[in-house]
């Protein structure tokens, strides 16, 4: 309690940064449509510490997802960040921000129409208020855009947390969000305008969520030794999905006993969720596997597997995670349950 006064005093002397530990921690909070989306862009970066999917700008108290969705609650779904201003620049967070909407759309984002799901950028001090504003001069003169933006700049008022099953959608149901991200638009809009200027994740964050071998495997290209890893032996039903994005790559059916003493698999469950591409490391040309939405490496594909491809997906079991079948609708892969009816 003592040490939440204390954080609670700095604040309101202070503004909105306040000292933890060393660390000077911040808010942001941005409106962009569907809070789902948003959530994922802001996660992987460096510095940031939490990203909150909620409601703001309402004048209803602690109102729910039912009552935003209705527009009447004046709501906006948005997501509040913490983050550390000696990692990352708030700057830096509107950068992303902007990259992640359509800056030019009046009636709210991409599939979802109403005032709940328009943009704002709310701002929790003069600071954040003068970058804010900079920002949105720059990216209008930049010619980026034919239309005028659209997104509000609001003095930041208090902040509702949304409920538990909106909070990480990405991660806990990311067949059904992948879907609505595509499906919406959002993704293929995206895409379009930000193809040569993506934003990517800091790999340095990585070794907060992965072990070390993941790490070396999926952010610098590793591999791991053959026979002594995770899945090179597994016979049990199931998909294997990316470490970093979660995207479904292979089916434990195309999975086969290739004697490299790797995960080998004949072709792979979804050819759009992953990148191959010529790799001259090891002076031979081989062809590298990655996650199209990870940028992870996951290993490589070679010609010399068996019927019907006659290629082998050699695959590191560090950049896979396994779903055995009995678990897929639980863990959002409900769709995948019929290769597995007999």
């Amino acid at each position: 309690m003592k040490f939440f006064i204390i954080l609670l005093i700095t604040s309101v002397l202070f503004g909105n940064t306040v000292s933890e530990g060393g660390e000077m921690i911040e808010k942001a909070t941005f409106a962009g449509g569907c809070f789902w989306c948003m959530e994922p862009s802001f996660e992987i970066l460096e510095g940031v510490t939490e990203v909150v999917a909620g409601y703001t700008g309402g004048h209803e108290d602690n109102p729910s997802y039912e009552e935003v969705s209705s527009g009447k609650t004046g709501h906006l779904e948005a997501v509040q960040i913490t983050y550390d201003t000696s990692i990352i620049k708030y700057s830096e967070l509107l950068d992303v921000f902007w990259k992640s909407i359509d800056p030019t759309d009046d009636a709210g984002q991409f599939a979802d129409e109403g005032s709940q799901y328009k943009t704002a950028i709310f701002y929790h001090d003069d600071k954040q208020k003068q970058l804010a504003e900079e920002s949105k001069n720059k990216l209008q003169e930049s010619g980026k855009f034919n239309k005028p933006i659209v997104t509000s700049i609001i003095k930041a008022t208090r902040f509702y947390e949304a409920e538990g099953y909106h909070q990480n959608y990405y991660k806990t149901n990311p067949v059904r969000y992948g879907a609505y991200k595509e499906g919406s638009g959002r993704a293929k809009y995206l895409e379009k305008m930000w193809k040569n200027d993506k934003v990517k994740s800091r790999p340095e964050n990585m070794k907060n969520k992965l072990t070390p071998l993941q790490y070396k495997v999926t952010q610098e290209c590793g591999t791991e030794p053959p026979f002594k890893n995770e899945y090179w032996d597994n016979e049990r039903d199931g998909i294997y999905v990316d470490i970093v994005s979660g995207e479904p790559l292979f089916l434990s059916s195309d999975k086969f006993n290739s004697g490299t003493g790797w995960p080998s698999f004949t072709k792979s469950l979804d050819p759009g969720n992953i990148v191959e591409k010529e790799d001259r490391s090891l002076f031979i040309k081989r062809i590298e596997v990655k996650g199209k939405k990870s940028d992870s490496h996951l290993g490589h594909v070679f010609e010399d597997g068996l019927a019907p491809t006659g290629r082998r997906y050699c695959i590191n079991s560090a950049s896979l995670r396994f779903i055995p079948k009995e678990d897929l609708k639980k863990e959002g892969y409900g769709e995948y349950n019929k290769f597995f009816k007999k």
